[in-house]
């Protein structure tokens, strides 16, 4: 998924995101939007898979809500960031799924930095999105909302975290501020995240490239 779809594209993965491989998850995002009416919750495109879903890349969703109507990285460098890790460790679509810390973006407007509030309230829509992954049990949290959003997780005393035996890993965000830096600490940034998911593919039964 790039950060921009150009609009045939966007077409194509519009009319095909209540397949059966990502229908429970894009009919969870419309009932969020349905919560608050005024906003839009981005899907989750249709090259992933509920059933064989291993990792989830938790994101901090800073910035505008995507034109293609799914969830992204952040912009177009922080979506080649990622499919970049994803293609050096063969991590293939179907075996990792997206999801924003605060679902809901209001139209026209940037999502700026988060209230407490505003991330305990992405708490239980990422409880419901657990619950639809049953094989997941890995959480990749990019960015600083992202990772608070994880402790509150942990914190929580619901069985499916401990009968998953859920183990987060905590990463930088994939745009922004908090990839800014020279070209070498870049790298590092990018090392880290793939060691992060290099350890969560083996965890999950997955073999890195």
């Amino acid at each position: 998924m790039t950060a921009l779809a150009p609009e045939s594209l966007r077409e194509q993965l519009m009319n095909r995101r209540y397949e059966p491989n990502v229908a429970a998850i894009n009919e969870l995002c419309d009932s969020l939007q349905g919560t608050k009416p005024d906003t839009v919750v981005p899907y989750v495109g249709p090259v992933h898979d509920v059933d064989e879903c291993r990792i989830i890349s938790l994101y901090s969703n800073i910035g505008a809500v995507d034109p293609s109507g799914f969830i992204t990285p952040g912009d177009d460098d922080a979506a080649g960031r990622m499919l970049g890790i994803q293609w050096k460790l063969g991590l293939r679509p179907e075996y990792v799924m997206p999801w924003n810390v605060h679902p809901w973006y209001t139209p026209g407007e940037a999502n700026g930095k988060f209230t407490p509030d505003q991330i305990s309230a992405g708490l239980k829509p990422l409880l419901k999105f657990l619950a639809l992954v049953p094989r997941a049990s890995v959480i990749v949290a990019h960015g600083t909302e992202a990772n608070r959003l994880a402790n509150l997780l942990l914190k929580t005393e619901v069985p499916l975290l401990w009968r998953r035996g859920l183990k987060t890993y905590k990463v930088r965000s994939l745009s922004g501020r908090a990839f800014a830096g020279s070209p070498v600490r870049q790298e590092q940034y990018l090392e880290d995240m793939r060691v992060a998911y290099a350890d969560a593919m083996a965890r999950t039964g997955l073999t890195p490239a």
